[in-house]
């Protein structure tokens, strides 16, 4: 049975894309070239889990990310089920394998002080200063991902609880408070976006200059211009937004449960990630200002 049967089966029963069929049939193809190569094998039939961990090893030593190897065996695992389907295999040897685990990354912030060195810039009464204005504002203050924000429709605020319904990942619902600050600039927005003859298209709150609905790479441009100002992060999106959000909740001393239900997590696993920057923040300090943690 040979790779082509296999991405045949990708491209008709499965209905993947073209790019990754090409990445599953050059995983395998990897695969096969290294059981040829060093155990003379011309077939992955006769191939064992001791054989795959060797290839692991080969991958790893020649500084294949842990990412990238995960995907790697996803492709070889699915061939492998494949063969076994199709009553070629008996066992798949990749049941013995079990997936890297993956280094964990930080996220991405922005220093609170960056943060206020942005707010202290004048963006402006008109209506291109209040929409970019209120939009870092809430991708900062509430924590929203970009598509929640697009996504938020005027009838969503309600003024007089101070709340606003965001619908998230999954179509769930959660409702976030905000303050006295950000009322007077929903209103102030709001006054000049009701201006705009253009508005009576959607009831979205972000609209273009035209009247249209707000889209991603918008978003994206309109963060970046204005984070480029202050920060040099490697990331300046408006997810790193977020990521500042929940880390700078963290750094206060912000309960973990509460981050989780502001960021519309669905596990706690998912929210524990911004405790490892408070704590790594705290061993900077304790680095730099006890006396016995100083190096001589």
């Amino acid at each position: 049975m040979s790779v082509d049967s296999f991405t045949n089966f990708l491209q008709y029963e499965k209905r993947y894309s073209n790019n990754t069929i090409l990445a599953y049939r050059n995983d395998i193809e990897q695969l096969l070239f290294y059981l040829f190569s060093t155990y003379q094998m011309d077939t992955a039939v006769t191939a064992k889990h001791i054989h795959i961990r060797s290839w692991i090893v080969h991958l790893k030593t020649a500084g294949t990310s842990e990412k990238s190897i995960n995907r790697k065996l996803s492709s070889v695992k699915g061939f492998f089920n494949f063969l076994k389907r199709k009553g070629i295999l008996e066992k798949n040897p990749m049941q013995k394998i079990q997936s890297l685990k993956m280094p964990k990354r930080l996220p991405v912030t922005i220093r609170k002080n960056e943060m206020e060195q942005l707010f202290d810039f004048e963006f402006g009464t008109d209506f291109n200063g209040l929409r970019s204005r209120l939009i870092i504002t809430l991708l900062y203050e509430a924590g929203l991902r970009r598509a929640e924000l697009i996504n938020l429709k005027i009838g969503s605020i309600n003024f007089s609880k101070k709340i606003f319904r965001v619908l998230g990942k999954g179509n769930k619902e959660r409702l976030l408070p905000f303050s006295n600050k950000l009322s007077e600039q929903f209103e102030e927005y709001l006054e000049v976006r009701n201006e705009m003859k253009k508005n009576e298209v959607n009831d979205y709150l972000f609209v273009t200059d035209k009247g249209g609905k707000l889209y991603p790479k918008f978003v994206y441009n309109l963060v970046h211009k204005h984070l480029s100002t202050i920060s040099t992060a490697e990331k300046r999106s408006p997810h790193v937004l977020r990521h500042s959000f929940a880390t700078h909740l963290s750094d206060n001393g912000a309960d973990l449960n509460a981050i989780k239900e502001l960021l519309g997590h669905s596990s706690l696993a998912a929210t524990q990630i911004y405790t490892h920057n408070s704590v790594e923040k705290l061993k900077e300090v304790y680095q730099l200002a006890h006396p016995k943690a100083r190096k001589d």
